[in-house]
């Protein structure tokens, strides 16, 4: 039997907090790599356009982050199946799965990239451009959307990766598009004088370096889970289908989390629009910035957490899942409240990375982040426990929670919250969105804990 690497990383003995710890570290800062690269966007359109730019961005944000979700849906899925066939010793039946992962992804993402190229002034319409800012969504729109396809490879193949026993390679793809980008927008903004264009160029480009580095990885480097020549008979292609269809399933929530995002901030923008104007919105631009570093950090703690419970769970070692679990809510808790003390205690410095303080969208970002960052806890344990139940195979609660959070919860919040207390109710819409979700949670792991205790 083909195996994982099992000499240096055995995942049904090995120590659980020491395996953990191993897939967490590389893993979180890989993630926060990814996350930069839009941050460092955002600082260098802060200071070279204004926040005029940053609003422009964050109108396109919803692409971006549908497009990331489609790569986690993918990867998530394609993990959990890769997993449990080489615990099963299937490494062929992974492999193939890996494959029709990446086949997948890249048809997922050229159609509508074609779409968006056709029309990109009717694309920024409906994300909720104004007039104003129009012309910079298209011009953010024209230069950003080609590299859609490589950041789908890459979010995939990151997952695929890490499985192979190699999550320093993961996190070298991650940091290796995050330096690139920034390198290349501080080049494009300010010496060449590119503006948001500039920007979009640079996050394209760094992102087909990351994808083509994970790539070069399935094609050559691979140890078990190397890339496979496809077959296009008639039944070759059902199977595929069917295969697709299941990985898809199993990873749905990963897509919803990110969907969570785009709601976010598309009725986020909508709102604050309303409410306080072209302003308002850049000053939201600055947290929506922020809002991919809190989701990374769940998204760490999950990925880190997925290859082992779902290694042991196609073994039935449910000890060594249940304590991974309990290792990953502690990380959750330590993690969320970490980030809650930097918006509380100094939201001044946050903004001020982006735009000049004084301004009015600096006041009502200043005035904002302590209520914004009541949420990132919950947010943060929501990811961890929505992974865990994707980990295992439970879609269906996996799926419901992603739902309740992105927007049976979210969209009522945004719309009643300023009714009743105000600007400061738009800030508190995720926080009570995101609790509701964790009590949600909290609510149904009571009742299958009685459940069993029942059964017993």
């Amino acid at each position: 039997m083909e195996k994982l690497e099992k000499d240096s990383i055995d995942l049904s003995k090995v120590n659980v907090f020491k395996l953990f710890r191993r897939y967490f570290i590389p893993t979180l800062l890989g993630m926060l790599s990814m996350s930069a690269v839009t941050a460092i966007d955002g600082i260098c359109v802060g200071h070279g356009v204004g926040s005029d730019g940053i609003a422009a961005i964050n109108i396109y944000v919803p692409v971006f982050t549908i497009a990331t979700g489609l790569g986690l849906m993918i990867g998530a899925g394609c993990s959990v199946v890769a997993s449990i066939h080489l615990a099963r010793g299937k490494a062929k039946a992974a492999r193939l799965n890996v494959t029709q992962a990446m086949a997948l992804a890249t048809v997922a993402t050229l159609l509508p990239t074609v779409l968006i190229m056709a029309w990109p002034a009717a694309t920024a319409r409906l994300l909720g451009s104004s007039e104003h800012l129009l012309p910079l969504v298209v011009d953010y729109t024209l230069w950003f959307t080609p590299a859609l396809v490589f950041q789908a490879w890459e979010a995939i193949a990151l997952f695929v990766i890490r499985l192979d026993g190699s999550p320093k390679y993961a996190m070298g793809c991650s940091l290796v598009t995050a330096v690139a980008n920034g390198v290349l927008d501080v080049i494009f903004i300010f010496p060449l004088g590119w503006g948001i264009m500039g920007a979009a160029f640079a996050t394209a480009l760094s992102l087909v370096m990351g994808g083509l580095m994970a790539i070069y990885y399935l094609l050559f480097k691979a140890r078990t889970l190397r890339l496979l020549r496809p077959k296009w008979s008639r039944r070759s292609l059902l199977y595929s289908l069917r295969n697709v269809g299941y990985q898809c399933r199993i990873g749905s929530p990963g897509l919803l989390g990110e969907l969570t995002l785009a709601a976010l901030a598309f009725v986020g923008n909508l709102v604050f629009m309303r409410h306080l104007g072209d302003d308002g919105v850049g000053a939201y631009g600055i947290a929506c910035y922020y809002t991919p570093f809190i989701f990374m950090v769940g998204n760490a703690i999950a990925q880190s957490a997925q290859p082992i419970i779902s290694y042991n769970f196609g073994l039935g070692l449910w000890p060594r899942v249940r304590e991974t679990l309990r290792i990953a809510v502690g990380t959750a808790v330590g993690g969320g409240l970490v980030v809650t003390s930097a918006f509380v205690f100094a939201p001044a410095v946050l903004t001020g990375l982006f735009i000049k303080l004084g301004t009015r969208a600096a006041d009502i970002a200043v005035s904002g982040f302590p209520y914004f960052a009541a949420a990132f806890v919950f947010y943060v344990l929501n990811i961890t426990f929505i992974g865990y139940f994707q980990s295992v195979e439970r879609i269906r609660p996996a799926t419901v929670f992603a739902v309740l959070r992105g927007f049976v919860f979210l969209v009522p919040s945004f719309l009643l919250m300023p009714r009743l207390l105000g600007n400061e109710g738009i800030w508190l819409a995720l926080a009570v969105s995101e609790a509701m979700t964790t009590a949600s949670i909290a609510l149904y792991m009571a009742g299958r804990r009685r459940h069993r205790y029942k059964v017993a």
